[in-house]
């Protein structure tokens, strides 16, 4: 399993991209982060988005996507957007409403479009382009989810945004990598419990829950302006399988 991390900030600042995942040059999880970083080629490649919520700074880059990629789809090629039902009709309500977006569902035609909704059902499997995906409700302001993704003999749990929760460890215990969130120093643990992201310390509580701890753990989300003081926080924890991951990174899982 191939990972290329083409974002993996809290926020956008020079150097800094907002989250997306690849695996395999083709299936992606989140979308805050495409066009500004894949050539029109590798665009073309995408395939299939998996979305853990609505939040812009994980769907932003789907527009400038389907606008890229529009001479492809007449060539018969579809990308398909899969997430549960709150995250798609906010995509379609909010952003491919032939207002803020065009609707890219029906361009340039209906039965040929650039981007298709796939609504999943959580716990449920979907079985991707040679992969396995169950998506896991997470604790966040709006309604979220985070994956867990099987193939080629590996596994792969991805948070997405979330504040301290439950169901979803049980379901990353024994994953071969962990991409977890940690958007705030120890210091704002107030504001992240506010907006439900987790701390270093937080983190730290939540990975107790997990009966066997992945073998990596790739932390993903630090707000830029706090990167070196979260770096140096996750030093403490005093696992050396922690990672705070960095854009452009290239991991083999």
């Amino acid at each position: 399993m191939k990972l290329t991390v083409l974002g993996s900030a809290g926020a956008e600042f020079p150097d800094f991209r907002p989250p997306s995942f690849m695996i395999d040059d083709s299936l992606l999880l989140d979308a805050g982060t495409i066009s500004s970083v894949l050539s029109e080629e590798e665009q073309w490649k995408i395939s299939d988005i998996f979305i853990t919520h609505s939040h812009l700074d994980h769907i932003r880059s789907i527009p400038a996507l389907a606008d890229n990629i529009i001479i492809k789809s007449m060539q018969g090629h579809t990308v398909r957007i899969y997430s549960i039902e709150p995250v798609i009709s906010a995509m379609k309500n909010h952003m491919f409403n032939n207002v803020i977006w065009p609707d890219f569902t029906k361009i340039p035609s209906p039965d040929s479009p650039v981007l298709s909704f796939e609504t999943i059902e959580p716990l449920k499997d979907y079985s991707i382009n040679g992969y396995t995906l169950r998506c896991v409700e997470v604790d966040h302001t709006v309604p979220a989810v985070g994956y867990i993704v099987s193939g080629k003999g590996k596994r792969l749990a991805y948070s997405g945004d979330t504040g301290p929760t439950e169901l979803f460890w049980k379901h990353a215990s024994g994953a071969d990598a962990l991409i977890v969130e940690v958007s705030f120093p120890d210091s704002m643990t107030d504001m992240a419990l506010l907006t439900k992201h987790l701390t270093c310390s937080l983190l730290k509580t939540e990975l107790a829950k997990i009966e066997q701890m992945p073998e990596r753990i790739f932390v993903t989300h630090p707000k830029p302006q706090y990167y070196d003081l979260i770096k140096a926080e996750i030093d403490t924890i005093g696992n050396r399988s922690i990672e705070l991951l960095h854009d452009g990174a290239i991991f083999s899982i």
